[in-house]
């Protein structure tokens, strides 16, 4: 958080700062909403935009709150989207079964690599994190008879949401499927990151020695942390693989997790909304850009992000401020 930020804060009423926080996440979900009739015919894509939002929210609590240096978010994602992947092809097409089931897979593979990853820190940490994820990549595409290897794992087919609600052609059941998942995630990080759990989290961030010396166990905080991030990201990866009905190896690839990355820079980190907004303006300049020119478009992305982090470091969001900062300075 920014110094004017953190001022701002400071003197604006708890009451008010609710208010106004309730206000815009209404808001949200009204415009969130509200795009299922702008846009009926790219419901796809907006659906695409929601599963990433909750991946980048994952990012962001890992990232943002807790300090964790990754590159390898991916990891995360893809064993969610694989599981789930695999249990509507092989056991049972049950969306919200498969969508547990997406939840645990990630769960356990944060809480596993969690365990050797943050005993490092710095580009170890982040060596391993992208090692962690190439190994597993590496794992599904060795494993071909089963998920499909490079070309990718086929024939997922849900049954319908509640057995009333089918997933159709136009992604009509699969837009509302994933939105109000979003809203569900949306709120229960709201209340992670303001519960005791959160705010050790950001102490950690802020100042390790000092939680170690208030005796905070640092270490396995950042485990819980990571654990709950994986099981968010797995509901990202589980939910792509029902609405898509495909699984490819780019779901554990390096790409993802430097895109997802890219996203929560241009919003900013540790806020929850910077990571709705980055993502919404990433993919969309990426839709734009790429619609207009599909070999060059990466030249826009990196002409924002170079100017984000140039002239606003905090993230779009902290645009308001510096715009005030700035014509302070002018005056």
């Amino acid at each position: 958080m920014s110094t004017d930020a953190a001022k701002t804060l400071a003197v604006t009423p708890p009451r008010k700062r609710f208010r106004t926080r309730l206000l815009l996440d209404l808001v949200l979900i009204g415009i969130g909403s509200a795009t299922f009739f702008l846009f009926p015919e790219n419901l796809g894509f907006v659906t695409r935009v929601l599963i990433m939002i909750i991946f980048v929210l994952s990012l962001d609590l890992v990232i943002g709150y807790a300090g964790i240096a990754t590159l390898g978010h991916a990891a995360l994602f893809g064993s969610g989207a694989y599981a789930a992947g695999l249990f509507a092809v092989y056991i049972s097409a049950d969306p919200l079964i498969g969508l547990a089931i997406g939840i645990i897979a990630g769960a356990v593979i944060a809480f596993l690599s969690g365990l050797i990853l943050l005993r490092a820190g710095g580009l170890t940490l982040l060596m391993l994190s992208i090692a962690i994820a190439q190994i597993l990549q590496e794992i599904a595409n060795k494993e071909r008879p089963l998920t499909g290897g490079s070309d990718g794992l086929l024939g997922i087919d849900m049954d319908p949401i509640f057995g009333i609600f089918a997933f159709d052609f136009f992604g009509r059941t699969g837009f509302w499927y994933v939105f109000v998942i979003l809203v569900m995630v949306f709120f229960l990080l709201k209340l992670v990151v303001a519960s005791p759990f959160g705010l050790a989290a950001r102490g950690i961030h802020e100042s390790p020695a000092r939680m170690r010396a208030i005796g905070t166990p640092v270490y396995w905080r950042l485990v819980g942390i990571y654990t709950l991030a994986g099981a968010i990201a797995g509901i990202a990866g589980a939910l792509s693989a029902q609405v898509t009905e495909l699984v490819s190896l780019e779901a554990l690839g390096f790409t993802l997790s430097a895109e997802a990355l890219i996203m929560l820079i241009l919003g900013g980190t540790g806020r929850l909304y910077g990571a709705i907004f980055g993502t919404v303006i990433f993919m969309s300049v990426h839709h734009w850009a790429a619609s207009i020119d599909p070999f060059n478009w990466l030249f826009v992305i990196g002409g924002l992000v170079l100017v984000v982090v140039y002239f606003v470091p905090e993230g779009l969001l902290g645009l308001p401020a510096k715009l005030r900062q700035w014509l302070r300075a002018g005056r």
